[in-house]
């Protein structure tokens, strides 16, 4: 049978199409689309699911990136892990277009070597680390967690990575820095949904400094036992597994020690959908639809049974703590 790429509704503009204008028009069309996502997703687009998957190669493409057995609390999920080709074949990330086949189709040409992260800002030691001193700074851990969306579906994926806080006590900061800014990579050369508009390119997200500090906080290099396909983040991304996904930020180039709560990519687009914090909280909606269930990616088809959402998406014994006293509705 003859596969076919189910395409996404927005047509990728040239550079001088891009307007004002258009760019909003961009930001209302892809909030339309994961609307339709989380509500639940339309029976074609769930049937190519499988379809797009199969483009994708199984483990042994990349180079082996092994992690060993860590003793983080709650960082070792029991349960069925997601088929390598859906977790390599089914993401988002919006600089290589809309369509959730498209980073898989096009992040290849994303260059991975050389590769630097600049930490600068409230720190006493700022500096430039290359990715070959990332890789050694600290001994690599094999990490499952349970990755849930915003558009309501879930993953469950063996990571390899260590805890950011291994980074972030290296670079000592200073006592007026309360949060952490992470930019990611923004070239136009290879990365083809940066004509689109969006979102304010470069993607940035942040997390309070108790936040980046907590152990389940991963600098992840790896996933599947191999370092990780481009289309994942390559070649070093963030995994906070209690948070929706988007706040797991993709193909870092700079970690930022601020003192003031940073603007974040999806909250400067639409502030009333994405807050600052994006917990998963199964009692707090979107705007637009339910979190209260998920869709479980690799485990059936378009009709199989959801999957209750937990609060901090099962992590509630690990970091509920860091909310103690806060109004989780208010700060959503």
């Amino acid at each position: 049978m003859t596969k076919r790429r189910v395409t996404s509704s927005f047509p990728q503009p040239t550079a001088s199409e891009i307007t004002p204008a258009s760019v909003a028009a961009d930001r209302r069309n892809v909030l339309k689309l994961l609307a339709a996502g989380g509500a639940g997703p339309v029976v074609a687009a769930w049937a190519a699911r499988d379809a797009k998957a199969s483009m994708v190669q199984a483990p042994g493409k990349f180079a082996a990136l092994p992690g060993h057995k860590t003793k983080v609390a709650g960082a070792t999920l029991n349960a069925e892990l997601t088929p390598y080709t859906h977790a390599a074949g089914y993401n988002n990330f919006y600089e290589f277009g809309l369509d959730k086949s498209d980073p898989a189709r096009y992040a290849s040409a994303m260059t991975l070597r050389p590769w630097q992260v600049q930490v600068e800002g409230l720190v006493h030691k700022p500096g430039v680390w290359d990715l070959d001193d990332l890789l050694k700074l600290s001994l690599m851990e094999e990490r499952i967690y349970r990755l849930r969306c915003v558009e309501a579906w879930s993953m469950v994926i063996p990571w390899v990575g260590y805890s950011l806080s291994k980074l972030i006590e290296r670079v000592q900061p200073m006592g007026s820095a309360k949060y952490v800014e992470f930019v990611t990579q923004a070239d136009p050369q290879t990365m083809r949904g940066l004509r689109s508009g969006v979102l304010d390119w470069p993607y940035t997200e942040g997390l309070r400094l108790d936040e980046a500090m907590h152990p389940l906080t991963l600098l992840a290099f790896g996933m599947y036992g191999e370092v990780l396909p481009h289309q994942n983040g390559a070649p070093v991304r963030l995994v906070v597994p209690w948070k929706y996904g988007f706040k797991s930020a993709k193909s870092l180039v700079k970690i930022r020690f601020v003192e003031h709560m940073p603007a974040t990519a999806w909250n400067k687009a639409a502030r009333h959908e994405y807050g600052f914090y994006s917990n998963v909280n199964p009692d707090v909606p979107h705007r637009r639809w339910s979190q209260a269930q998920e869709r479980v990616i690799g485990q059936g088809g378009l009709f199989a049974p959801k999957r209750r959402t937990e609060l901090f998406n099962g992590y509630a014994e690990q970091v509920a703590q860091l909310y103690t006293g806060m109004d989780l509705r208010r700060n959503f």
